[in-house]
């Protein structure tokens, strides 16, 4: 028995190398940001700063995709803000109620996206705020506050750019590339058990659906990080298709009769160990999908179909490894719940109106801004997992956020006006919050990433540097005054519950399942529409897991996954059928997968057994109908309409 030691990373302070080098990147880049804002001589060299913050990503092509999505929301987010004030300049209502609408609309883009897009889309939205809501009582002065912050964006990215290509920032595909080959192990381990008969948990399978499903932002971003990022990112994302394509066959396969000898079982299971890492010395069945004998039985179809999908995840791995672009090339595409985006942008329009009411009746000077930090802070919380968590984050971190900049800019500095002295000043803190956002504790990295931000905001930075105390007192109240109100707001009118978003992912499941083999389901290949699937049963699996309703939502998810990846296969192999001889039968059993009753569908992959026997295309066709109506047939009880169809 040998021993086998994994390497720990070196470790400073409790944080590894990684992290202390992300977090002076991320300070040299605010110092970049100042040094150049100062000496172009901008307004508003506090917006650079925090673009830094905002832009604090751990890899390169990371940054790079969401500095560009940030500039193109920001123009856009520049002409929505010329367009309203123009419009509406003379009635502030009406403006209010405006602003109010495009937040929804933001919000609503957001929840319909993932990834940089959703940040982009609600960063459009308080872009809004901060032009046309701060500039309020001096709309004549819109354009040129567009001006000043577009050129400060500008300056941020540059930055951040600058420092990231200078100090070397890592790639992200070599994390990535390790990611998927780890996903693949516990894939593989997944097919082990189900052909040992073993038992698995329904939420662990989810929970591996959801973490295969979530690297979809991530592998997008490959595409910036270098001229090869688009093979790497075609490569990673057809891998990560496959993945969810290998546990959907396993999951086939668990649904037919158990191999009956123990020992050919075992060799089955322990096939996966004896997979080549060289393309060449791959088998001709494991490259050809339709190579098919004609005395298979549908066990060892589906188990061939496994072996085969597990060779496809394989050459897509190695293809992201030596940077080739794969054979062939899937799509990843996201699921989208228009209900819950809506829902999303009504409660979110709803809560920038009544802080908006608020802060109107309140009467207070500069509300403006206390009314920008609320919608900055509904919209960063729209791309999270739960909004009203983020605010909750928000709403602790920025008393302390206050308190670092207090002793930032009044006992460290405290009067300084030496760039030097500035820089080194902000050194502790930039890098101190900056480590703390790299924690694996969601808690601490998102405590972390407020106080980035805030103490940026709070202390907004400027040449000369006022230490104005009244100044630093009403920003202190106004950002502490706006996170009370967003959070009191979010509790009179909740984000969607959990339970219910998945009663709205189940009912829609259920809907597509009904309308499978129309038309609109025709836009992907079976691989691709299988991993939409599997993009809603992660957003099942990630809505409320303590519940005690979960784990029937999860099985019926499953189950409608099952059902939907069963037929689209029959689908496709009953289309390639292309003998006259067999064109009745094709068309009786297409109108079998339609009906989804299982008994058709086994009469029709019987009426297939004739031809089955000379005719590898046939027998694949049989081998697929037989399995769907195996899944069919012990679809759970829950997955039943009223009329005695299986859903």
């Amino acid at each position: 028995m040998s021993a086998t030691t994994t390497q720990m990373p070196f470790v400073i302070a409790g944080f590894p190398l990684r992290s202390w080098a992300f977090a002076v990147r991320i300070w040299m880049a605010a110092v970049v940001a100042l040094l150049a804002s100062f000496w172009l001589q901008l307004e508003s060299p506090a917006s650079a700063i925090l673009t830094v913050m905002i832009l604090a990503e751990p890899t390169r092509g990371q940054a790079l995709e969401k500095a560009g999505f940030r500039l193109i929301a920001t123009m856009l987010g520049v002409v929505v803000s010329i367009v309203i004030v123009g419009s509406l300049s003379q009635t502030r209502d009406l403006l209010l109620v405006a602003f109010a609408l495009w937040m929804g609309l933001c919000i609503y883009a957001c929840s319909l996206l993932d990834g940089y897009r959703a940040y982009a889309a609600v960063l459009s939205g308080y872009t809004v705020a901060f032009i046309a809501i701060q500039q309020i009582d001096n709309p004549q002065n819109v354009f040129q506050a567009a001006m000043e912050r577009g050129a400060a964006i500008a300056v941020g990215v540059l930055s951040i750019t600058l420092v990231n290509d200078l100090l070397l920032a890592p790639d992200r595909h070599p994390q990535l590339g390790a990611q998927l080959a780890a996903l693949h192990l516990r894939v593989r381990n997944y097919a082990r058990a189900v052909i040992r008969r073993e038992a698995v948990d329904a939420v662990a399978v989810t929970a591996l659906i959801r973490e295969i499903v979530t690297l979809r932002p991530d592998i997008s971003s490959l595409a910036a990080e270098s001229s090869s990022g688009p093979v790497r990112s075609a490569a990673a994302r057809s891998a990560m298709v496959a993945l969810v394509a290998e546990l959907q066959a396993a999951r086939a396969s668990a649904a037919l009769p158990a191999i009956p000898d123990t020992a050919l079982r075992e060799r089955w299971a322990s096939s996966f160990d004896l997979r080549s890492e060289d393309p060449s010395e791959m088998s001709s069945r494991d490259q050809q999908p339709n190579t098919l004998d004609a005395d298979q039985t549908p066990l060892r179809w589906a188990l061939g179909e496994l072996m085969r999908r597990d060779a496809e995840v394989q050459l897509h791995l190695i293809a992201l490894k030596s940077v080739v672009r794969p054979q062939w090339s899937w799509r990843a595409p996201l699921y989208r719940s228009q209900r819950i985006a809506i829902e999303n942008g009504v409660r979110a329009a709803a809560c920038v109106a009544a802080a908006s009411l608020f802060f109107v009746l309140a009467g207070w000077p500069s509300a403006s801004s206390a009314l920008s930090l609320v919608a900055v802070a509904l919209g960063l919380g729209a791309t999270t997992p739960s909004p009203r968590m983020f605010t909750t984050i928000g709403f602790i971190g920025v008393p302390i956020a206050v308190a670092l900049t207090f002793v930032l800019e009044f006992v460290v500095l405290n009067g300084v006006s030496d760039f030097p002295l500035l820089a080194l000043g902000l050194a502790p803190f930039l890098i101190g919050a900056a480590l703390v956002a790299t924690s694996p504790n969601p808690v601490w990295a998102g405590l972390g990433k407020v106080n980035l931000i805030f103490i940026s905001a709070i202390f907004a930075a400027s040449n000369p540097q006022t230490y104005n105390p009244q100044a630093f007192l009403f920003t202190s109240l106004f950002t502490c005054a706006a996170m009370s109100v967003l959070l009191a707001t979010q509790y009179l009118i909740p984000p969607v519950s959990d339970g219910q978003r998945r009663r709205w992912l189940l009912a829609s499941a259920k809907d597509d399942l009904r309308r499978l083999l129309d038309r609109s389901d025709r836009r992907y290949a079976p691989e691709e529409a299988a991993f939409r699937d599997a993009v809603r049963v992660g957003q099942i699996a990630a809505a409320g897991p303590n519940e005690p309703e979960y784990r029937r939502s999860v099985e019926q998810a499953l189950a409608y996954f099952d059902q939907a990846a069963a037929i689209r296969c029959s689908a496709a192999r009953l289309a390639q059928l292309t003998d006259r001889a067999v064109g009745a039968l094709v068309v009786n059993a297409r109108a079998a997968l339609a009906a989804r009753d299982p008994q058709l569908v086994r009469a029709a992959a019987d009426d297939l057994r004739a031809s089955a026997e000379t005719d590898h295309a046939v027998a694949a066709a049989r081998a697929a109908l037989v399995t769907a109506s195996a899944i069919l047939e012990q679809a759970p009880a829950g997955t039943i309409d009223a009329q005695g169809a299986r859903l």
